[in-house]
């Protein structure tokens, strides 16, 4: 399997990133893969945490790194202190390529300690507590998904047109899908499109890669809705898309392809085709090549068409795992596909279909972000403002769930206003709730556990949401 400095070789002659130096992209990787090479220690390579703000030189220093065969972090710039400090306890890190904002600076001179299997790729995800972690990946296993996309949408190159973080598996793949077969690649922000930014492209022969929240956004505006329709696929993917916002999509003629996959599949493992989207079809698609997906029920029984159960993954492009690996963390390797069980319930058509249908956790997605209402208790606890806090979602058609904080504040003084300025800093944006409840009490069960029924209850029939 060809290694990245391998592709970039074969396009040296070809400027395929439209808006940025193609050669320019060649020079810096190769200078940061000599000072990668300089840093090893008897042939240890050392762990590298990117959080590079520049586009172009995030993707040199992916790419030196994965070719040095380092243990890269990829990291989000934007990142609130907490969480900072939750990599830097976790990580370690040897070098750090970019300048976060809100490093903590305790931390400076950095530890060389050196991760003991190298040439791992560590992508950022949520956990069950919301804190960050990262689902360990491969060069294998991200380009087992390339090829299952490439192989799915008839072999030929892809032109990306990027508007997703490149730290985020969604932004990631879009450069590596383009990079390795022979497609451009364009990297924009959201913000740009909105402005109605004249991007030097022909639209019919590229994909763009959206999230529902921005899908609503661009049907809000004539120009962006025309500018849509125009591309060879929409793919769309983050978080479940409402039937309302698909139907409008349809109405517009937008050829969009919803997705179902995760960090920890390299992305995608089941999209729908445009054509069958056009027609009628709200499912999120058939199987990629690369993966196989079964539905299964809550003893693991193998259930048939039409049986709602927990959907499990088996697929080349699975992580190994979070870090740091632990056996018991690990999907499991039979013959180099591995299996996950994920926490998402679903079901196959008799036309093979997958239809997405809820979570058992109560994990929440909002604008295609993970946000774990543990954590949001924690931050909200932490303010010494509530006597009780819990955090749960109402559907929004914007962001598809709201984050919704119901609390007991802890006098009578204590405002909605105070406790969103004490918390911003305590949280990112995307996690900080965008309605807040105050009640006298939180309905608890007489073992003291959140009547969760009750809760959306009483959330649903306050006066805001009326």
């Amino acid at each position: 399997m060809e290694q990245p400095l391998g592709y970039l070789k074969q396009r040296i002659n070809d400027d395929w990133l439209i808006d940025h130096d193609s050669h320019l992209l060649n020079t810096i990787t190769e200078e940061f893969f000599q000072q990668l090479t300089q840093f090893s220690k008897g042939g240890i390579p050392p762990k590298l945490l990117i959080a590079e703000q520049n586009p172009l030189r995030f993707l040199a220093a992916f790419l030196a790194a994965v070719a040095a065969k380092c243990p890269v972090f990829l990291c989000n710039p934007n990142w609130v202190q907490q969480e900072w400090q939750q990599v830097f306890e976790r990580v370690q890190p040897d070098l750090i390529f970019g300048q976060p904002m809100k490093l903590p600076i305790t931390h400076y001179p950095l530890p060389i300690t050196h991760y003991p299997s190298p040439n791992h790729i560590m992508i950022p995800t949520g956990g069950s507590s919301g804190k960050v972690r990262f689902a360990v990946h491969t060069w294998e296993t991200l380009m087992a998904s390339v090829q299952g996309f490439h192989q799915y949408f008839g072999n030929n190159c892809v032109n990306s047109f990027c508007v997703l973080p490149l730290y985020h598996v969604s932004g990631l793949m879009q450069f590596l899908r383009s990079l390795t077969t022979g497609g451009q690649l364009i990297i924009t922000s959201f913000k740009q499109v909105e402005a109605g930014e004249n991007f030097k492209i022909n639209p019919t022969e590229f994909f763009i890669s959206l999230v529902p929240t921005q899908l609503q956004r661009c049907l809000q505006s004539p120009a962006l809705t025309d500018w849509l329709s125009r591309f060879q696929t929409v793919l769309l993917g983050g978080a479940p898309a409402w039937d309302s916002l698909l139907e409008q999509a349809r109405q517009y003629n937008i050829p969009l392809a919803p997705t179902y996959g995760m960090t920890e599949t390299a992305s995608q493992v089941v999209t729908l085709k445009p054509k069958d989207f056009l027609t009628g079809n709200n499912s999120c698609g058939q199987v990629l090549p690369h993966a196989k997906v079964t539905i299964r029920s809550s003893t693991d029984e193998r259930l048939g068409s039409n049986q709602i159960g927990m959907i499990s993954i088996q697929s080349k492009s699975l992580s190994l795992g979070y870090y740091p690996i632990r056996m018991s963390e690990k999907w499991g390797q039979v013959k180099n596909l591995s299996n996950l069980n994920s926490d998402d319930l679903g079901f196959f058509d008799d036309q093979g279909y997958l239809h997405i249908v809820g979570r058992s956790s109560r994990k929440i997605i909002t604008g295609g972000e993970n946000v774990f209402p543990a954590e949001v208790e924690a931050a909200i606890q932490s303010t010494q403002l509530v006597n009780d806090v819990c955090v749960t979602a109402i559907p929004d058609l914007h962001w598809g769930e709201a984050v919704t904080a119901v609390y007991v504040p802890r006098s009578e003084t204590i405002s909605t206003t105070l406790l969103q300025a004490t918390l911003k800093d305590k949280l990112s944006k995307y996690k900080q709730p965008k309605h807040w409840v105050p009640v006298a009490s939180i309905p608890r069960n007489t073992q003291g556990k959140v009547d969760y029924e009750q809760l959306q209850n009483l959330v649903m029939t306050y006066p805001v949401f009326e």
